[in-house]
């Protein structure tokens, strides 16, 4: 006991005497101490060699990208002035303009948005539905279907590219419709949506083993007891599912649906694939194109043709993602806590 009440005076008398050490010390030996040492040296060093890598890495990502912004508002004079390189001296908005009336910009945007709505509101539950399937039921084969569920985010989706036209050209399903008299001119799906739908409710849409191995790894970190007390309550795996594991589910089904959504609306694969012109579709996918009044303007003008058509080329580019860019400020917060959840980080 004496010793214990001892204690704290032995410290704050040795804390105050190496105060008054440091105290008498001169100016030059404190910063000898805390600059000239090989500590400091060591951290300044490794600090200075990542900010370089970080500015470098900044500069790689973001230059084409401000680059891009830059000639979207240049003129066909700045294109001819070889002063010119990332500030317009005759700024101007007639690219977007041009691209807004003549593309219809906005019709393809709410054609692709409803696409992508719909696609992803699909993938999302049916993804979540299998992942929670693979996640929490054992049975025998199972290891198999998951890992055919992976072979077909590694198979090339060129290879399958002729079959789902001839599918979704003509879609008679083991002869059924052709056999209850539906005529081929009805089975032809393309230039429609459902092509879309029909590949997300059978797990089969655009980076669909993706979103089914991260409900997979969500659900597999959610403890058995919730269902278990579920099913002593007298529910059984449909109730438990809808009532227990989906509200639960929200932030990793959002991210789900932004990854989902995001893909779908810049899509050009597919989109293409299942419409067959843009007089039929009026989507994003057909978007980048230089109007025929920009062509005109090029040959009077006597513009480097490639350049110029690569500069509108971009200012598509940048309509195109201009609404991802809105979501993704609203919604970033659910996007991070999906991921971290997912057990994909790292």
């Amino acid at each position: 006991m004496n010793s214990a009440k001892n204690t704290p005076k032995v410290l704050k008398e040795t804390k105050g005497k190496i105060q008054v050490d440091f105290d008498r010390t001169s100016k030059w030996t404190k910063f000898k101490i805390k600059y000239l040492s090989t500590r400091f040296l060591t951290q300044t060093i490794f600090k200075l060699f990542r900010t370089i890598i970080l500015l470098g890495m900044c500069y790689i990502i973001l230059n084409p990208f401000f680059s891009k912004i830059a000639t979207s508002f240049m003129s066909p004079e700045d294109f001819m002035d070889v002063t010119v390189k990332y500030i317009p001296k005759h700024a101007t908005l007639d690219t977007y303009k041009q691209l807004i009336t003549e593309n219809e910009y906005f019709r393809c945007v709410f054609n692709t948005g409803i696409l992508s709505l719909a696609c992803a509101f699909i993938q999302t539950f049916v993804c979540s539905l299998v992942g929670y399937g693979f996640a929490k039921y054992k049975f025998r084969g199972s290891g198999i279907l998951f890992a055919m569920v992976m072979i077909t985010l590694m198979v090339p989706p060129q290879t399958i590219e002729f079959s789902l036209f001839l599918m979704f050209n003509d879609f008679n399903p083991y002869g059924i419709f052709e056999m209850i008299g539906i005529a081929e001119e009805s089975r032809r799906l393309l230039d429609t949506v459902w092509p879309f739908i029909i590949l997300s409710l059978t797990g089969l849409g655009l980076k669909n083993g993706l979103y089914i191995f991260m409900m997979r790894q969500f659900y597999r970190g959610v403890p058995d007891e919730l269902e278990e007390s579920a099913y002593i309550d007298g529910s059984g795996p449909v109730k438990t599912f809808f009532k227990i594991i989906l509200p639960i589910s929200i932030p990793m089904m959002i991210t789900i649906f932004l990854f989902s959504f995001s893909w779908q609306w810049t899509d050009n694969f597919y989109t293409q694939l299942f419409y067959t012109s843009n007089t039929s579709s009026h989507v994003l996918a057909y978007f980048a194109e230089v109007p025929n009044s920009m062509l005109k303007a090029i040959e009077d003008s006597g513009v480097d043709r490639v350049l110029y058509e690569q500069s509108v080329m971009h200012t598509c580019g940048l309509l195109i993602i201009a609404p991802l860019i809105l979501i993704y400020l609203f919604c970033q917060r659910y996007l991070i806590q999906g991921i971290e959840r997912s057990g994909i980080t790292g």
